[in-house]
């Protein structure tokens, strides 16, 4: 499975999430958090995954130091969007938030049941 498709599957975790709190909330302040939310986990993994996938295969360390790097920076970039939406959003709901960033960070367990990779 592509780093890609779990990308997609995150971002439509994401959405739905995002919808949800939209549409049972009817708050603006709460889509826009759930919004950041997703936007925490999505956007970092789109850049890992690009990142990744944009040179040929390498050698075995270089690749072990290449997605460490990558890692990292997608580590930065999700803690530098948290904060920057702390500090300046200031009606955040953090329910909302952080409810949208686990269910898009779990969205690749539901990808791999899917595809049958993890057995009950």
């Amino acid at each position: 499975m592509s780093a890609w498709s779990l990308l997609t599957w995150q971002a439509a975790a994401g959405a739905v999430m995002v919808a949800l709190w939209g549409l049972l909330s009817l708050h603006a302040d709460k889509t826009w958090s759930a919004l950041f939310g997703a936007v925490s986990v999505v956007l970092p993994n789109a850049l890992m995954a690009w990142g990744m996938t944009r040179r040929p295969a390498m050698g075995g360390g270089t690749a072990v130091l290449s997605f460490m790097v990558w890692e990292l920076i997608k580590i930065i970039l999700a803690v530098a969007i948290l904060v920057a939406v702390a500090v300046g959003f200031s009606s955040l709901s953090w329910p909302a938030l952080l409810s949208t960033l686990v269910v898009t960070l779990k969205a690749n367990w539901l990808a791999l049941l899917r595809r049958g990779r993890i057995r009950k």
